[in-house]
């Protein structure tokens, strides 16, 4: 028994901006600038993502600038020193790119970009096309769903479940994303059962789980 799982489908932004492996620079910098974006896929022409670049590849193009490449320590910044001097996005760009599936939760996107220090991944298909580009700030848009919501669903997908009419009384109450289980029931081994999917609902902030054993209210 689970509730309904969001996916990285549902949240991701469905219209990416992009540029080709051979896109140069300044046409890069533009795009950016343009669409108010930090980094934008490296899509060949079948859509298949081979890389992707970011503000910070482009950095180093001006932190070399004034002193030139060779200027400081090659050895232990070899990576950025090559993108100084590099021109087009196969060049500059990260690669091979974290990328992740649309079916996948939310949680395994969260997890992915904590575990590889990521802000952002290119969604793709089995093939390797990219579908969307997926956030941080997407992942989040899952708390922006209403009391009344979150509530419906505690109601419909846990207490339902597991305490109906004949086995407990159980109300909902959500506010500003704090989920509240009151009421009693026969069953008491299902009550930490109950906070915990409470919690797994999707946009849940906390429970306050108040549940009591019908029997030690006796």
């Amino acid at each position: 028994m689970t509730s309904a799982r969001y996916t990285v489908d549902d949240v991701m932004t469905k219209t990416v901006v992009t540029v080709t492996p051979d896109a140069e620079f300044k046409e890069i910098a533009a795009v950016m600038e343009r669409w108010k974006v930090t980094a934008v896929p490296v899509v060949e022409g079948d859509g298949r993502v081979v890389g992707i670049v970011s503000e910070a590849d482009l950095l180093p193009k001006e932190e070399f600038h004034e002193h030139g490449p060779g200027m400081i320590d090659p050895m232990h910044r070899l990576d950025d020193t090559v993108k100084a001097g590099s021109v087009r996005a196969e060049e500059m760009m990260t690669s091979p790119t974290v990328t992740i599936e649309p079916g996948a939760s939310l949680p395994q996107a969260a997890r992915l970009m904590a575990d590889r220090r990521i802000k952002r991944l290119p969604v793709v298909d089995a093939d390797g096309n990219l579908k969307g580009i997926v956030s941080r700030a997407d992942l989040l848009k899952i708390f922006l769903r209403s009391d009344d919501d979150l509530a419906a669903e505690i109601r419909h997908e846990v207490v339902d479940r597991l305490f109906p009419a004949s086995h407990g009384d159980v109300k909902v109450s959500v506010t500003r994303g704090v989920a509240t289980l009151t009421g009693r029931v026969r069953d008491a081994p299902l009550i930490p059962v109950a906070a915990r999917l409470a919690q797994s609902v999707e946009g849940v902030v906390s429970v306050d789980c108040r549940i009591e054993s019908q029997a030690s209210a006796q």
